[in-house]
């Protein structure tokens, strides 16, 4: 499903260069629910940018779906990351003007596929419990429930995997907990998730956790019992 093979991530700063990412190889399977943790400066949201085709390593190779997205071009890029990739971020990045359901419409209708939208992004809101909703402006809906719209919106292209950056970062415990739960139970259906956090009580969600550190790979370790099995 993803396979990065000596990833390195150089930025130019004038006359400096600072690597972001030096020779980070990870491989994973689908299905399977990975966090990538790490302190401000190790990497993680490079990495993120990376793996979300947002940004291109300097050097390495990333697989992705059975597709070398290594040094492909701007436009091809943006082609996987709108049938590859759903994104799920720490801000929402709902359209406050418009409401749930057409937020959800929105990847489709920047991909210029039709066929049976609001049928699709109904089924994506229902999928996160927010059929109900499906009429409200954002302003009108909880966080957490702005962020479940954000989940649908990720979903409704059905891609191969789901990118969550931070996606409890401007939520409370409660809503959090629901979020992480919604994350979970995708996962359990089957849906390959990376989450990027730094709460180690969030990554515990994750059957696997990746922490990086100075752009390296410091662990890599599969959790014996992990929580997403133990809260109901």
């Amino acid at each position: 499903m993803i396979t990065l093979e000596g990833i390195t991530k150089v930025y130019r700063a004038g006359e400096f260069e600072v690597a972001a990412l030096r020779g980070i190889s990870l491989h994973i399977p689908e299905g399977q629910f990975v966090a990538i943790m790490g302190p401000s400066g190790s990497g993680k949201s490079t990495l993120m940018n990376v793996i979300g085709c947002l940004d291109q390593p300097t050097r390495g190779r990333y697989i992705l779906d059975g597709y070398d997205v290594s040094n492909l071009s701007e436009d091809q890029l943006a082609w996987i990351r709108n049938r590859k990739i759903g994104f799920v971020f720490q801000s929402f990045n709902l359209i406050p003007r418009v409401r749930a359901l057409h937020n959800v419409e929105m990847p489709l209708i920047y991909a210029g596929d039709n066929r049976q939208r609001r049928e699709r992004a109904m089924a994506a809101l229902t999928s996160v419990g927010l059929q109900s909703r499906a009429s409200h402006l954002p302003n009108e809906l909880s966080g957490g429930q702005q962020q479940r719209v954000a989940v649908a919106r990720a979903l409704v292209t059905d891609p191969a995997i789901l990118l969550a950056d931070e996606p409890t970062g401007n939520l409370d415990s409660e809503s959090s907990l629901e979020i992480m739960k919604l994350l979970r139970d995708l996962n359990q259906q089957g849906r390959t998730i990376v989450l990027i956090t730094h709460e180690p009580d969030i990554a515990a969600f994750a059957q696997r956790v990746v922490r990086l550190r100075d752009g390296v790979v410091l662990s890599d370790e599969i959790h014996p019992v992990a929580l997403n099995e133990m809260v109901p």
